[in-house]
């Protein structure tokens, strides 16, 4: 306990240390919050979930917070169901025909249009399918016929995909030409914020026949973290991002670091052709291609990141690492510590276990803090070259996303920046941790 409180004390004379340290416990902190406030199976379930789950969502749309920073906020997503009671619905029921009336006013306060504009049916009957008629009621008084038509039991009507609605609102596209003053006397078109109604009659030719509606009107933005080209809530990835990234990286730097220490311990003090066999595989591990082989398994065995883990595992064992320990225990070796132990009959296993290894353990720990982040980088690395999990929603397969989408042709800048900026965060936290620890437990670097 005495040199764990010498340790931090030490610890608090560089700043830097400190606040990587601060940041590495806020990222475990967010990680164990993930793990608890969004379990595994519902995580997967909504990331691979299809537009069904996120059919409330607007596609590409930026983080809420970019408001702060514009003048004229754009729009948010907003919607409103007859089923659960929004808006006013009646039912009139007379000479074998039920005629329902639903009304939906909303107030629209942004000058940019909206995304897109749809109507989600819902309609019970047996054999003859409801008819329903949509308009919608402008600020300025415009009675704009949307359209009219059938519905079954589940129907989805979308403005911008209607043609002829997109005729009569003279060549403008329908979210453009409900939303903005007609003639428009300014070169930039904009919305006009003010109070609109959308109106729904729906005749049902039978007596228990009945409609309910959804309306739902797309933002430009939603959310913390924004959404995908498929509507899904990007903060997912985001958050589970980080016990991903944390765990790959940190089983991935402990089982490479101890095994590697290991057995560069038992080839030092055995010596002959242990030692040798040790060597000649590290020095045939060092020439094989790390990216190839990782490729290859990914492309013909599996993408899963676990696989992965191990393989990484594997082919880290035998690097240059092990030729590094092999030096100080070298000297570890010939101490008089070790002798006299060798003097009193300890066993070959306790003298490696209890008197080599303790003593390389304090220039282990800054190695294996500053491995971290080359792991998680290396897990991002290998989802942009094609080789990420299917299943998981990490950091990487964010940022492969993005791209591949062209978020940074679009401008949807946000799509890759925010997994980019929690991986450099995460990077410089434990860089600065472990450069500071190095120069704590190297004495050479106590001065520098």
């Amino acid at each position: 306990m005495k040199s764990i409180r010498s340790f931090f004390s030490e610890l608090t004379h560089y700043p830097s240390a400190f606040v990587g340290l601060v940041m590495i416990i806020l990222l475990f902190t967010f990680s164990i919050y993930t793990v608890f406030a969004l379990p595994y199976n519902d995580a997967i379930s909504l990331w691979r979930g299809d537009e069904n789950v996120w059919y409330k969502t607007p596609k590409t749309a930026q983080p809420a917070w970019v408001n702060w920073f514009l003048k004229d906020d754009l729009p948010e997503t907003f919607s409103f169901s007859s089923a659960d009671g929004d808006g006013v619905k009646t039912e009139e029921y007379s000479n074998e025909t039920n005629k329902i009336f639903i009304s939906f006013p909303f107030e629209y306060n942004s000058k940019d249009f909206p995304q897109e504009v749809s109507i989600y049916f819902t309609s019970e009957f047996v054999q003859k399918e409801p008819f329903v008629s949509v308009k919608v009621i402008t600020p300025d008084g415009r009675e704009i016929k949307v359209g009219s038509f059938t519905v079954g039991r589940t129907h989805t009507y979308r403005f911008s995909q209607d043609q002829k609605l997109q005729r009569r609102l003279q060549g403008n596209t329908p979210e453009k030409g409900i939303f903005m003053l007609l003639p428009s006397d300014t070169e930039q078109l904009t919305a006009v914020p003010g109070q609109y109604e959308l109106q729904i009659e729906a005749v049902a030719f039978e007596e228990n026949s009945t409609v309910d509606a959804e309306l739902i009107i797309f933002g430009k933005v939603y959310g913390w973290a924004g959404t995908d080209h498929r509507r899904r809530d990007i903060g997912i990835a985001l958050m589970w991002g980080a016990p991903i990234a944390l765990t790959f990286g940190l089983l991935t730097a402990l089982g490479t670091t101890v095994t590697t220490m290991i057995i560069a311990a038992f080839g030092t003090w055995y010596g002959g052709w242990v030692d040798e066999v040790i060597q000649r595989i590290t020095e045939v591990n060092l020439v094989l291609p790390f990216l190839s082989i990782l490729i290859m398994v990914g492309t013909f065995y599996s993408k899963s990141l676990w696989v992965m883990l191990l393989c990484v595992i594997a082919l880290s064992i035998f690097g240059g690492a092990i030729k590094g320990f092999r030096a100080v225990f070298l000297q570890i070796k010939e101490a008089p510590y070790v002798e006299a132990a060798r003097a009193y009959g300890a066993s070959n296993m306790r003298i490696i276990m209890q008197y080599l290894v303790p003593r390389i353990i304090p220039l282990l720990i800054p190695q294996l803090v500053i491995l971290i982040p080359s792991n998680v980088f290396l897990e991002a690395s290998l989802t942009l070259v094609g080789l990420g999990d299917p299943v998981l929603p990490t950091w990487g397969k964010l940022i492969y996303d993005g791209v591949r989408n062209g978020a940074l042709v679009q401008g949807q800048y946000y799509w890759v920046l925010e997994p980019a900026f929690i991986l450099l965060i995460t990077g410089l936290s434990f860089a600065m941790v472990g450069f500071s620890m190095d120069r704590i437990f190297n004495p050479r670097l106590r001065g520098v």
